[in-house]
């Protein structure tokens, strides 16, 4: 897992993560994290992470979750955190270990063609971070092969974006600001919501000679912080934040719409919006 594999089929993403969005979701890695901790939290209680396990943690972006699993394997355990965005690894290299804990070792790689090692983790994770593959099936093979028999998996994902108005909203308000959208892209494309259909998790998942495999759905709301926090995220990432990013220019108008719209999702604790997921467990018999 030395570096980024760029032979098989993800060019595009590595591309991606590796230039302005990377870029961008490593600026913003203080308020996703507080939005997206609560997802990510209930995955890792489906995962059950204990004392001494060897685990992955899979598209761990800047690296909160991988310091959480590493609290949770304590001294006797380790974390090895994968990504193909080098901008959020950096970051994640940066972060603080509480005492017990070994720090993670952050890597570099395509999980989809890395070489992971073999029967090596008792425990696979991701928060967000499975969605990308070109080649899915492919992916959790090589995922699977990297487990112990009996290792554990558990991820979470979104599910369709009509669920989730948090990036959804913000997204409506300002469309009749923008300039004309490309038609939606294939749903199953590489992409946030590329497991949105749960019967298609379940079939990949299961051709790539998963077992025990559980997807339940996960309703919450979720949030930033406050009014100016919600307003910084809506404009610099998600569906809003990709159109801003070819169209800068567009933004100081977009953003008084976007306040009207997010305004009516203010509470004492700040901006709260549903959000939709599915919780994914499975395992190598």
């Amino acid at each position: 897992m030395s570096a980024t594999d760029k032979a098989g089929g993800n060019e595009a993403q590595i591309e991606f993560w590796n230039a302005t969005a990377g870029r961008t979701w490593a600026g913003c890695q203080a308020l996703l994290d507080r939005q997206l901790e609560p997802l990510g939290a209930e995955a890792m209680a489906a995962l059950a992470p204990a004392t001494g396990d060897r685990i992955l943690d899979i598209g761990c972006g800047c690296g909160q979750t991988s310091v959480l699993l590493a609290e949770h394997a304590g001294p006797s355990g380790s974390v090895v955190g994968v990504d193909i965005s080098e901008p959020m690894l950096a970051v994640a290299r940066a972060r603080p270990v509480p005492p017990g804990a070994n720090p993670p070792t952050f890597q570099q790689a395509d999980v989809q063609t890395a070489d992971l090692g073999d029967a090596v983790f008792d425990a696979v994770f991701s928060r967000f971070g499975v969605m990308f593959f070109s080649d899915p099936v492919l992916a959790f093979g090589n995922i699977r092969r990297a487990m112990k028999p009996g290792g554990r998996l558990a991820f979470v994902c979104w599910r369709p974006l009509p669920l989730n108005p948090w990036m959804l909203v913000p997204m409506d308000a300002a469309r009749p600001l923008l300039p004309p959208l490309p038609p939606p892209p294939d749903p199953t494309a590489p992409g946030p919501f590329a497991f949105a259909d749960g019967d298609r998790v379940r079939a990949i998942l299961t051709a790539a000679g998963f077992a025990q495999v559980q997807i339940r759905p996960h309703d919450r709301l979720i949030g930033s912080g406050n009014l100016d926090d919600a307003i910084t995220l809506a404009l610099r990432v998600g569906p809003l934040g990709s159109v801003l990013r070819e169209s800068p220019d567009l933004a100081p108008a977009v953003s008084g719409v976007v306040r009207t719209a997010l305004s009516a999702y203010v509470t004492p604790a700040g901006v709260l919006m549903p959000a939709a997921v599915w919780i994914v467990t499975a395992a190598r018999e």
